[in-house]
């Protein structure tokens, strides 16, 4: 009964909701928040790249440790890394039985399929990392100095903070649904009608949530252009002095140098090691 009250502790609405507020928010307080965002990037988009030159499993390993690491250093949500490890058991498991039902050898047939997966687990290890730890006005500002569209940079931003706020909403319509409506008094075999009650509150839940998007939506656009948005985003007098805190320091060479002799010294091992 203990572990099913602690997983039942970790598994709820509340406990998503905190979870996703601090990955949307970004964590101020973590090493990578300190990098500039545009070397984040660059870091980000090298290690994402770099295993897709290789077969070598010495390589992906290591790179996987590596992104691991850094995974724990920015205290990457456990509810995404969950998440993410779900997901890749499912694949693997997935594999696993179509080499099976097709009468391939299972491990010829995983192989190349698993260094597949490596490769995508490390983008997404690397993805989590990077952009778990930046705010979302870093991002922003970070694409648009890199001469991104300002509407992309700012859209980005913008649905950072309503990620949260939208789950909140939902989470409220689906309560007042459940609030308004009555359980079947049947349960059925295996309690289907239960089931099948609360699928039909979950999809009429979306389309309240859809209109308040609308809403919300129309009364941010109206707000922003009262306060001169469109104008900010093209002028270039004010993308100077909003981007005028970016500036690539010390740290962020030393970072880079670090991290680049890091995966040069894995590519080595590698080479010399191979699998």
């Amino acid at each position: 009964m203990e572990l099913t009250d602690k997983i039942k502790d970790v598994l709820n609405v509340q406990t998503i909701k905190l979870e996703l507020i601090k990955t949307a928010f970004g964590k101020p307080d973590v090493y990578l928040a300190n990098i500039d965002p545009r070397v984040l990037m660059f870091w980000y988009l090298t290690v994402s790249i770099l295993p897709w030159f290789t077969f070598n499993n010495t390589i992906l390993l290591f790179i996987i440790a590596y992104t691991a690491v850094l995974a724990v250093v920015s205290r990457v949500s456990p509810l995404i890394l969950t998440l993410l490890g779900i997901g890749i058991v499912t694949e693997l498991f997935t594999i696993v039985i179509v080499s099976l039902v097709f009468g391939g050898g299972t491990f010829e047939a995983t192989l190349p399929l698993l260094t597949f997966s490596m490769k995508l687990f490390i983008m997404s290890i690397a993805s989590v990392s990077v952009f778990a730890s930046m705010s979302p006005e870093r991002l922003s500002d970070g694409l648009l100095s890199l001469k991104v569209p300002a509407q992309f940079s700012f859209a980005v931003s913008y649905g950072y903070r309503m990620l949260p706020i939208l789950l909140d909403e939902y989470h409220q319509i689906f309560q007042s649904f459940r609030l308004r409506g009555k359980t079947p008094e049947n349960h059925g075999f295996l309690k289907w009608r239960i089931v099948y009650y609360y699928i039909l509150v979950v999809i009429k839940s979306f389309y309240p949530l859809m209109l308040n998007i609308a809403k919300r939506t129309r009364l941010t656009v109206e707000a922003l252009e009262v306060r001169g948005f469109s104008y900010s985003l093209h002028n270039p007098e004010a993308k100077r002095v909003k981007l005028s805190y970016l500036k690539v320091s010390t740290k962020d060479y030393l970072f880079i140098l670090t991290q680049l002799g890091i995966l040069l010294i894995i590519w080595w091992f590698g080479n010399t090691f191979p699998s």
